[in-house]
């Protein structure tokens, strides 16, 4: 699972007009692209499920997903719900902005979020005030290492559903 940002890449190039004319807030953004291993993620991800996958015989979760537990080289797996719930374990505030599709939406943030119930768990994605909220909803004065978050998911116009995540106690 990566994002697509290579030049003539398709997220490198998408460009959404509006009605109006100029590009609308989510053209160019970086979007997920799918491989074997990741698929299941996405479209548990399309059905509102947070799921990792898991060793089916040490149970121990992994991500990114990949063929061979790292801790039991099983090639046994399974994808476990997990409760969308962690803490923010770092975060960034970009300036400016490093790629030009997200300017109109700084000052926005990139948070390093740490599953509850897989601490070494750690999935990258935005702050937001609601699941469609613009990436630069929530105030950067907001975030807090530890502060606890709970996932919730967009639909991106042309892609994935992806999870970004709100503050539990805004």
């Amino acid at each position: 699972m990566r994002a697509d940002h290579r030049a003539g890449g398709a997220a490198a190039d998408a460009r959404s007009v509006t009605a109006d004319g100029p590009p609308a807030p989510e053209s160019g953004l970086l979007t997920p692209v799918t491989d074997d291993d990741g698929a299941p993620f996405w479209e548990y991800a399309a059905r509102g499920e947070l799921r990792v996958q898991t060793c089916t015989d040490c149970d121990e979760p992994r991500f990114p997903p990949r063929p061979c537990c790292p801790h039991c080289q099983s090639f046994t797996a399974h994808w476990q719900r997990t409760s969308g719930r962690g803490r923010i374990w770092s975060f960034v505030v970009p300036h400016p902005p490093l790629l030009p599709a997200y300017a109109a939406q700084a000052p926005y943030n990139t948070i390093v979020v740490e599953l509850a119930e897989a601490p070494r768990i750690r999935l990258v994605g935005n702050l937001v005030a609601a699941a469609d909220a613009a990436l630069n909803s929530v105030d950067p004065a907001k975030l807090r290492i530890g502060a606890p978050v709970k996932a919730v998911f967009h639909r991106t116009p042309d892609g994935p559903t992806v999870p970004r995540w709100v503050l539990e106690r805004p």
